[in-house]
């Protein structure tokens, strides 16, 4: 029996017994509060614990296609959600950090920041059913795990978390900490939305449901774990983490921008995360978990021959949740880049869809959205790495810093050690903008480690944690910068399937099997090693042509580009010296090498 007198009255009214009685057995007073104040502040009509069972499962799929919220589809494991027309994408102007002023950070005075976010969430439940979701990022018994709480209005917020992250209701008991993520769909007014993160541990979202904006558990728990990460000399990071299979297994972790390849880069090998990863010095190691235990990705693009893994996923009986994609009448699904004949008519994001509608404006509208996505759960995934749960992590051997770049990056290059690593090719990274936030996609930005989004401290503070953490380790990883997009005046220099060529390569380098040409922006691949490895992996030929064009160094590119990043960092107060003293040793590797061979310097001429 419940003694009901321990519950504050705002719960008592609105938990059922069953529920209270679940409560009652975690004995966490920090829990009761938390919950009692958000109730008292959202005043939702009832509350559901999500513990996570099946039975929890099958309540909050039906919730949400009752509520509208999801629509079923032909496969009755797959359904479709859309988002607010205008709400596609993280919405930059309307997150702020509750802080002082931080560099390239939106901020607001916490104070001001919390009356603001906290007024438009009073009463936005009402006439609701709020739901409570208890996780772990990271395995449920590493001693690393951090514990969170979602609070949402939203079923499909919740479905979306019980495929994402690893329940872990009964971890909760006793006073135990854990992270705070208070959600609600409000009523949808765009120009209310607001998402608001409080380093203290609680992020507050209203009037939004695109789920990088809705999902607690996603970036936005990545703003926290990150100042954490910082505080305590770890590494919290928008990163991969993939086994790459030479003579054994190698795990690197790759961190692109959202849409540059990083979700196909981690489909090539044997998958622990495509998206996350926590990275602990652990006995002078540096060892890696993924926070998740699921998918957010992009589908734009995704087809058959390309990602035949995604696609495979995408077409079997496992649980999808698609967002933003066009529904057909028949009761599938199109996406644009598919490879499938275009519908029609259908219905999308903005309503009745046919073949040629055009907005206002007069522009096309598309059948999905550049940035729709799915959502499934990394168990589905066949080439799915056996220790994606190892409360111990996996060593990390080599980090890569990608990003799309038309003009100016090599495909793939080594660096000459970890500092020169961490900061001309992670803090220095520039990458055209994508369709996952909202703006103009393809205008080239500033984004050191793909985290720019995400950043909660000062990026001083940020690098300064960066190049300790690998002073600390016994082996640090070699670090590479990838680029999957660079072209030239006929076009792309690449094909997709490349990148399991530059993969293949870090592994050889690993095993000491393939050589390097030292350049002035650091180590890339022998002609003879990628004519070897052409033919081995892709099965194809490789020319002395497509080397020279894919890895002649454009040097003024690379001047005009460091000289920008330096710039950048200067005007940051706490940047390490450090960092400048890097980016100074390569400007003048560079201006070395302009002075003996112009604006250009082939492989040829480096051998």
């Amino acid at each position: 029996m419940v003694n009901m007198e321990v519950f504050p009255e705002s719960l008592r009214g609105r938990l059922s017994s069953s529920m209270l009685s679940k409560l009652n057995q975690l004995n966490n007073n920090y829990l009761v509060t938390f919950l009692s104040s958000i109730v008292e502040l959202c005043e939702p009509d009832s509350v559901y614990l999500v513990e996570g069972t099946g039975e929890d499962l099958e309540y909050v799929k039906r919730r949400a296609l009752e509520n509208g919220e999801e629509i079923p589809l032909r496969n009755r494991n797959h359904t479709i959600h859309f988002d607010h027309p205008l709400d596609q994408a993280r919405a930059r102007e309307d997150t702020f950090i509750l802080s002082g002023k931080i560099p390239f950070v939106n901020t607001k005075p916490k104070e001001e920041g919390l009356k603001e976010v906290l007024g438009i969430l009073k009463g936005s439940m009402r006439n609701r059913e709020m739901f409570v979701g208890f996780y772990s990022l990271g395995p449920v018994n590493s001693k690393h795990r951090i514990l969170a709480v979602q609070v949402t209005d939203s079923a499909y917020v919740i479905h979306s978390e019980l495929m994402l992250y690893r329940s872990a209701f009964k971890e909760f008991r006793g006073n135990v900490n854990f992270l705070r993520f208070v959600h609600s769909k409000g009523t949808q007014d765009i120009k209310k939305r607001r998402i608001a993160i409080d380093l203290d541990g609680t992020v507050y979202s209203v009037n939004t449901t695109y789920a990088g904006n809705s999902v607690g558990l996603k970036k936005l728990a990545l703003r926290l774990t990150l100042n954490m990460a910082v505080k305590e000399g770890w590494l919290s990071e928008h990163m991969a983490i993939i086994g790459i299979d030479g003579e054994r297994t190698h795990y690197i972790t790759a961190s692109f921008p959202s849409g540059s390849g990083k979700t196909s880069t981690s489909m090539l090998g044997k998958l622990i995360s495509d998206d996350l990863a926590f990275i602990r010095n652990v006995e002078g190691s540096p060892r890696a978990w993924n926070p998740e235990s699921g998918v957010f990705g992009i589908i734009h693009g995704i087809n058959s021959r390309d990602d035949p893994i995604i696609w495979e996923v995408l077409h079997q009986n496992d649980e999808v949740i698609f967002s933003n994609v066009l529904l057909k009448p028949d009761g599938t699904v199109y996406w644009e880049g598919s490879g499938e004949p275009e519908p029609e008519k259908g219905v999308n994001f903005a309503g009745e869809w046919w073949k040629g509608k055009k907005d206002e404006n007069g522009k096309p509208i598309p059948a999905s959205h550049p940035n729709a996505r799915f959502t499934v759960r990394l168990t589905s995934f066949r080439n799915l790495d056996p220790r994606y749960e190892d409360p111990k992590g996996v060593e990390v051997e080599a980090m890569i810093f990608g990003v799309k770049d038309y003009n100016t990056l090599v495909p793939i290059a080594e660096a000459f050690d970890w500092g020169h690593g961490v900061i001309t090719m992670g803090a220095s990274m520039e990458s055209a903008r994508t369709s996952a936030v909202l703006g103009k996609s393809d205008e080239m930005e500033f984004n050191p480690m793909a985290l720019l989004d995400f950043i909660s401290v000062s990026l001083g503070k940020y690098l300064s944690n960066y190049l300790d953490f690998g002073k600390r380790l016994s082996k640090t990883p070699r670090i590479y910068s990838a680029n999957y997009f660079l072209k030239d005046e006929k076009g792309f220099l690449n094909s997709k399937e490349d990148k399991r060529v530059w993969l293949r390569w870090i592994a050889d380098r690993l095993e000491g099997k393939a050589d390097s040409i030292r350049t002035p922006i650091g180590y890339i691949p022998t002609y003879d090693d990628l004519f070897r490895l052409f033919s081995q992996v892709l099965g194809k030929g490789y020319s002395r042509e497509s080397y020279e064009a894919q890895f002649t160094i454009r040097l003024k590119g690379y001047k005009e580009k460091f000289k920008r990043i330096k710039d950048i960092y200067l005007s940051i107060e706490d940047t390490p010296s450090e960092v400048i003293e890097i980016l100074d040793r390569q400007l003048l590797e560079i201006d070395k090498s302009m002075r003996k061979f112009g604006e250009r310097v082939t492989p040829s001429q480096l051998e």
